[in-house]
């Protein structure tokens, strides 16, 4: 195939390609708004981003680090799993310290889950299935509603109420959200507390997405969390959350979530925002347009879009960046980027807002198209 040609009568423009209107996702649906710190969730409040610490629970300093590293990817809520009573000490100091809000993740042990409320976490999140029972909410509910903090109410397929775990005429995500209206109406109608997120949590993509329909249809008021748990690695829980969550998302149903993955919880963060971003819903850091490459292309693509797609990973300011490999592929379906390089045969021309600027060699490429970029 010959070089990418631009002759003098197109040298300023790429051309206007227009396309069909893109579809546009349900509007988010309008819950009840509870306060996580200083983070709105429900209402119309914006979809928040979450991630689980995963240092040692005793450790402060290693928690606040990770916390630090998970603000700059753009994370908004962290949440720290207090295993045992003795790391209430660390978690009270992660509370005073952390830039962002602290949900204390408690399982089995009421008595911690108050305790956790009072050394200042902004949120609790608790499964009455494995806490003992309904009961055994009752003070965690007082010690919430003695500091003003919401309760998620935090529900998992592995950790059901036994009666119903054994109803053989429910499916799993009947299951799910049956324990959770009943725990939600025992909060509202038997407690009087209303500061309440709702989470129901498998690992299949399908049950996920059904329990999540049958939430928004039986507790409409109550906002929900969303995620995939246990997604697995970052290739496999990759998919699965963006197909599950980017489901849910576009319908308008989820108020804050979490991408759960075997991995850095950085890797989490930046994972949510390119999925908010793609759906359009938050836009946060660049987008890379780049097309497959295939026997037309006649530089080394592959390099180039890895090595653009890292100079730009730690920048927040939303914008379309395009690598194209050949006339194909661009640069006319690229047109709408604010920035991009479409490549020839060893060559590239950068071209900005639809203009092309200039054409430079394939070893230059890369530091071209970051130039380009710092003048947005």
């Amino acid at each position: 195939m010959s070089a990418i040609k631009v002759d003098d009568a197109h040298e300023g423009e790429l051309g206007d390609m227009s396309c069909m209107n893109e579809k546009e996702h349900s509007p988010k649906r309008l819950t009840h708004k509870v306060h996580v710190g200083d983070v709105a969730i429900g209402g119309d409040s914006p979809i928040s981003v979450q991630s689980m610490l995963n240092a040692p629970a005793d450790d402060a300093r290693a928690n606040l680090e990770q916390i630090a590293a998970l603000e700059q990817a753009g994370c908004e809520i962290v949440r720290m799993a207090i295993p045992r009573a003795a790391c209430l000490d660390a978690f009270e100091k992660v509370c005073s310290k952390s830039p962002l809000p602290v949900v204390a993740d408690i399982h089995f042990d009421a008595d911690i889950a108050c305790e956790a409320a009072r050394r200042g976490a902004s949120k609790l999140r608790i499964n009455p299935g494995n806490i003992g029972g309904l009961a055994k909410t009752d003070p965690v509910i007082e010690a919430a509603k003695e500091v003003k903090i919401p309760i998620r109410i935090g529900v998992n397929a592995g950790s059901l109420d036994k009666d119903i775990a054994r109803d053989e005429t429910l499916s799993l995500s009947q299951k799910l959200a049956q324990s959770v209206t009943d725990y939600v109406s025992y909060f509202e109608r038997e407690r009087d507390f209303h500061d309440i997120v709702v989470s129901a949590k498998v690992n299949s993509v399908p049950s996920t997405i059904d329990t999540y329909r049958l939430l928004s249809k039986e507790l409409p008021h109550i906002p929900l969390h969303i995620g995939v748990t246990e997604a697995g690695t970052t290739m496999q829980g990759l998919i699965k959350s963006a197909s599950g969550l980017g489901i849910l998302l576009d319908e308008g149903i989820g108020d804050t979530m979490r991408i759960s993955l075997t991995d850095d919880p950085v890797v989490e963060v930046r994972a949510a925002w390119q999925l908010l971003s793609v759906l359009g819903i938050r836009l946060r850091g660049p987008e890379i347009i780049s097309c497959p490459t295939c026997g037309r292309c006649e530089v080394d693509m592959i390099p180039i879009a890895k090595a653009i797609e890292s100079a730009l990973s730690g920048i927040d300011k939303p914008m379309k960046v395009a690598v194209m490999g050949c006339v194909v592929n661009g640069p006319g379906e690229a047109s709408d980027a604010d920035v991009g390089v479409a490549c020839g045969c060893g060559i590239g021309a950068i071209f900005a807002n639809g203009k092309i600027k200039r054409k430079v060699s394939e070893s230059e490429i890369i530091d071209a198209l970051l130039e380009e970029i710092e003048q947005l």
